[in-house]
């Protein structure tokens, strides 16, 4: 039986892993799960805001994260609408522009009286990363003329009296790299004294740490913070039960804990079971 172990042909291991991803898709199996603290912070930052505050929220990363960070995208956005945010989208990389649009489908198609222009806009991408922070910071207007659509901004009732953003009662940033949530702490957050939030990739999350609490309110790290605000969202607002079949379902991070769950399940027997053998082999004098 060792020896059979210790001879396995690799391709039976992707086999393993790629039925440990499978089946609990196919099966729709949904694991444990319990929101942190961290997750409640970021809910209550939003949460917490007088209904119509001013939000700016920036979508940073790509169609390559969007498994991880798309789920809490959505989230935040709906947020915004059952709290009837005020809300202003932009974005500092150029492929996270179709993911403003899918975040506006949502206001407009699932909250009822919210209209682009009024509750909600988009400044779309403007490329400059950290320059563009730091222009928006002083004078919005001098960089933006138009919104997305290329409307004027002066013709716009949201931003017809925007001065800078600092005129905002919060940041939103959805981040996968540089520029993203710690070019927003550095340039707009820390010098202007604006309350953030944030959710980024597993790989970021320990390098935003030290951001948290202060200028950071919270941070959602990957799909599990992900799931974890969806919960809370689910617990502070059961309409959301009805979107769980939604294009961009109301679960859609908690559904994605499943695959992860197994196939980190399977890692850890694999790497046991390695360790194993090897200290077996080791202790009969065998090959390392």
């Amino acid at each position: 039986m060792l020896n059979f172990l210790r001879t396995l042909d690799r391709r039976w291991i992707f086999l393993l892993m790629g039925l440990a991803v499978a089946v609990p898709l196919l099966l729709r199996f949904l694991p444990p799960n319990s929101a942190t603290l961290m997750d409640r912070s970021v809910f209550d930052a939003i949460e917490d805001l007088p209904d119509g505050s001013r939000i700016l929220v920036s979508f940073d990363f790509d169609p390559g994260s969007q498994g991880e960070l798309l789920p809490m995208a959505m989230s935040f956005a709906r947020h915004c609408g059952f709290k009837r945010h005020k809300v202003y989208f932009m974005c500092l990389w150029p492929l996270g522009e179709p993911f403003i649009e899918d975040a506006m489908k949502i206001l407009e198609t699932e909250f009822e009286g919210l209209e682009y222009g009024t509750d909600f806009m988009s400044f779309g991408y403007k490329p400059g990363g950290e320059a563009v922070i730091k222009n928006i910071i002083v004078d919005w207007k001098q960089l933006f003329i138009t919104d997305s659509r290329k409307q004027s901004l002066d013709n716009i009732p949201m931003t017809a009296n925007i001065k800078s953003a600092k005129s905002m009662d919060l940041i939103v940033n959805v981040c996968a790299g540089d520029p993203g949530a710690k070019q927003w702490v550095q340039y707009a957050a820390t010098p202007a004294g604006l309350p953030m939030v944030a959710g980024c990739t597993g790989v970021q999350a320990p390098l935003l740490y030290p951001y948290i609490p202060d200028p950071m309110a919270g941070l959602l790290a990957a799909i599990k913070g992900a799931a974890g605000y969806e919960q809370i969202m689910l617990e502070e607002y059961p309409s959301l039960e009805e979107l769980k079949s939604a294009r961009f379902s109301s679960t859609a991070a908690f559904q994605r804990m499943g695959p992860q769950f197994v196939a980190h399940l399977l890692m850890l027997a694999l790497i046991l079971l390695g360790n194993f053998i090897f200290l077996l082999d080791r202790r009969r004098g065998g090959t390392r």
